[in-house]
This record gives C-alpha cells, sequence and structure tokens, in this order.
C-alpha cells in the first residue's frame, strides 16, 4: 500500500513538471525574442507534428545531440532529425527530405513509362578499297619494258587501256616456227601448226596474240599490256626500260565503284549490328551528302587497346567521291523494339558493378532500387528488371540521395558495434 502511494505521487509530480515547463516555454516564446541560433533549429511549422529523436551535422552523422545548438565540427546549425513512420524505422536504405529542402536541391522526378525504342548505333571509321574488286597485271614471259602509259601510283585507268608495252624475245621464235610451218606443203602439216600454235602458248602468248599472227603473217614481237578492270594503279612495279621475268608484278588495280569503310563499334554494341543491316554515311569532306550502303561483315577481332570491332561495310561509288583514308560517321539502324519499359540514362547510377535507380515513394521518401538495363538510345535506356511503369525516379540530384542511404546505412552498422573504451572521448 505505502509503495502505491509512492507511485502515484511521482506520477503526479511528473505531470506537474512536464506541464510547468511546457508554460514556461509558452511564456519564452510570447514574451521574449528567440535568438537566431533557436529559431534556426525549432521544427518547422509543417513537421510540429513530427517528434524530433536529436540532432546532428549533416558532415559528421554519426555524432548526435540530445539538443540544439551550433556543431562543433562545422559553422553551422545542428539540423533535427525526425522520428520516421513505423515501416521506415527498420528500412536502412530509405531516406527521407522534406520538400523545402528537395526544391533546394533541385530534386526532378519522372514516371517509368512503356514505350517503342530504335536502336540508333553510331560509329567512326575510314574509307578503304573494296579488296574484292582488284586485279594484278603480271608478266606473262621474260622481256624488256620499251614503253610505259601509267607512270605514276594511283594513276587512274579505265578498262581496256594499255597500259606498257613489252618486247618479248621469246615469242619470236615460237612465231617464226609457226609461220614456217604454215608456208610448208604436203600431208601432215596440220599437227606441225598445232605443235607450233601450241608453243606459242606456252611461251605467254594468248588466243587474241596468236590469232593476230595468223591473220597478219608476221612475227609479232611486242606485247601490249592492258587494264583488265577500271580504277586507279594502287601499285606501279615496272620502269621503262627494265627487264621483267615470267610471273613479275607489274600493276595493281583497285576498282573505285565500291569502297569499304571500316567502321569500329564500340564491344558492347556489337550484338547490335548485324550483317545486311542498313546503314548512312557521312564524311566532312563531302558536306550534305549521305551515302547509303549495309553491312558485308562484323570481323572476327576485337581490338584490345579500344575495345571495338570492325564492320565492314560496302557503299556504292559511282562518281568516285569516296577516296581511301577519308574519315566517315556511321548510322546503323535496326528494328525498333516494342513495348518496353523506358527510363531517362540520366536516372540510372553506375556504379561499376551494379546499376541503380532512386525511387520516389511520395511524402518525400525515397528508396534505392537495383535494376537490369538493356540497350540506351536517344537518352532512354531500356529497363529489363527491377522497376514497374507508373513508378517515380529521381533523375536530378539521385546522387546526393545514394550518398545519404549509403551514409545511413553505414550510422546504423556502426551503431551496432561495440564502443571501445575511451573511444566516445
Amino acid at each position: 500500500m505505502k509503495n502505491k502511494k509512492l507511485f502515484v505521487a511521482a506520477t503526479i509530480a511528473a505531470v506537474l513538471g512536464t506541464s510547468g515547463y511546457g508554460l514556461y516555454r509558452a511564456g519564452m516564446n510570447h514574451g521574449q525574442k528567440m535568438t537566431t541560433s533557436t529559431r534556426t533549429n525549432e521544427p518547422e511549422a509543417g513537421d510540429s507534428g513530427k517528434k524530433v529523436l536529436y540532432w546532428h551535422d549533416p558532415m559528421v552523422p554519426a555524432q548526435k545531440f540530445d539538443k540544439p545548438g551550433k556543431s562543433p565540427f562545422m559553422d553551422m546549425e545542428l539540423v533535427p532529425v525526425y522520428a520516421t513512420d513505423a515501416d521506415d524505422a527498420g528500412d536502412d536504405s530509405k531516406v527521407n527530405i522534406s520538400s523545402r529542402v528537395q526544391q533546394n536541391l533541385g530534386i526532378r522526378t519522372v514516371e517509368v513509362t512503356r514505350g517503342d525504342m530504335a536502336s540508333a548505333v553510331v560509329a567512326v571509321g575510314s574509307v578503304a578499297y573494296n579488296e574484292r574488286d582488284v586485279a594484278l597485271v603480271q608478266a606473262r614471259s621474260n622481256g624488256f619494258v620499251e614503253r610505259l602509259y601509267v607512270r605514276a601510283p594511283l594513276d587512274p585507268v579505265r578498262k581496256g587501256q594499255a597500259l606498257a608495252e613489252l618486247y618479248v624475245p621469246e615469242w619470236v621464235a615460237a612465231q617464226e616456227e609457226y609461220l614456217s610451218v604454215r608456208h610448208m606443203q604436203g600431208n601432215g602439216t596440220e599437227s606441225l601448226l598445232d605443235g607450233a600454235r601450241q608453243r606459242m602458248r606456252l611461251a605467254g602468248m594468248t588466243d587474241d596474240q596468236i590469232h593476230l599472227v595468223e591473220s597478219s603473217g608476221k612475227v609479232q614481237a611486242r606485247m601490249t599490256v592492258f587494264a583488265p578492270i577500271g580504277g586507279v594503279a594502287s601499285e606501279l612495279a615496272v620502269r621503262e626500260g627494265m627487264t621483267v621475268m615470267a610471273g613479275a608484278p607489274m600493276f595493281k588495280i583497285n576498282g573505285v565503284g565500291t569502297v569499304w569503310i571500316n567502321a569500329d563499334v564500340p564491344e558492347n554494341l556489337a550484338a547490335q549490328v548485324r550483317p545486311g543491316n542498313t546503314v548512312e554515311a557521312r564524311t566532312p569532306a563531302l558536306q550534305g551528302t549521305v551515302f547509303k550502303g549495309k553491312v558485308s561483315a562484323i570481323l572476327p577481332d576485337v581490338n584490345p587497346a579500344t575495345r571495338t570491332l570492325k564492320a565492314r561495310i560496302e557503299l556504292a561509288n559511282p562518281s568516285g567521291q569516296l577516296v581511301p583514308g577519308m574519315f566517315a560517321t556511321i548510322n546503323f539502324s535496326s528494328a525498333a523494339r516494342k513495348d518496353i519499359l523506358l527510363v531517362p540514362t540520366e536516372a540510372v547510377i553506375q556504379t561499376g558493378t551494379r546499376s541503380v535507380v532512386m525511387v520516389a515513394q511520395g511524402n518525400g521518401k525515397f528508396i534505392p532500387a537495383d535494376v537490369e538495363i538493356g540497350a540506351e538510345a536517344n537518352g532512354q535506356t531500356e529497363i529489363r528488371r527491377g522497376l514497374d511503369a507508373g513508378q517515380e525516379v529521381v533523375v536530378s540530384g539521385q546522387f546526393l540521395i545514394d550518398s545519404e542511404a549509403s551514409l545511413k546505412g553505414t550510422e546504423k552498422r556502426m551503431e551496432g558495434m561495440t564502443t571501445p573504451p575511451g573511444a566516445a572521448q
């Protein structure tokens, strides 16, 4: 009975003490003007219904204070930390930010939407000869270069144009033998003519040259070399007066009707480029001109320095405007992906091991969400997993929120650790 009376008396005293303190504070607010420091640390009008748990310095969030005042670490006032909802009490990743602070930080949110994405891969490359449109002219017999019609590398040539004139001594003996057998009379001369004709072929004469000897009846000791295709003489290995051996290369002719562009495609975008895709090429040397072509091959080789693959693009070049070595910008086009989740690319935080977006849950609450991203195009990023359509994600200020969430989690973990003796001091 005595203990019960003491408990009741203590309760009454506590109530009266609390009421007296409240009246004392009310009198101060009514009769005195508060200092700037006190007004700064008092809860705002919009936060009057919330309970202040403690005050802290945002630069040193682990240190807590039980009353407002100036921070001992920085030249600034302590910031109150309010009690959160019961649902947020055990969630270390949630961050609560008042509307005023959101406005000061410039935090903006957008809605996760569904839409179509047309993959637009842009790469750079350089123009090169089409190595499938090339002809190599060699000497068919031993001889001497008496006259040269194409005298410098990269000279333009036309199909059927004379390139050089050679004197071939070996042809003289074979042709004289044929003409001698031809003037013979009697049976069995036909087989001798076939043998003489075969020896001319073995000497390196073509059927057209043999027919010229037969029709003219004269020895043709000189041979004219003609261009088999049109283009440019990319290699010139002979000069006038030189001796050439059978099989020696004389000219290399590259066609210019079509050219290649070897584009460097980043390794992470290589899956979006396929042989047969149409492309548009532009070069600074020909402003306003767009060349259309297609991807002929993706070379199976990755440059270890730049982490790029080579995409070989074939373009028509009827006027010869594109020349090897020109710089070109390539736009690859591919089929659009339908009905996928899209967020602005700036909303995604890349940490190196994962991708994170900050999801707004209303009433100033934000929570990080791990997402799996897909393709990127036109400032939009595909979300394969981790979000739903209609959610709000932060596109400005998300790095500050993510840092606050990380600090909050660190603070919780530090609170769970045992403080060594003397560490508090």
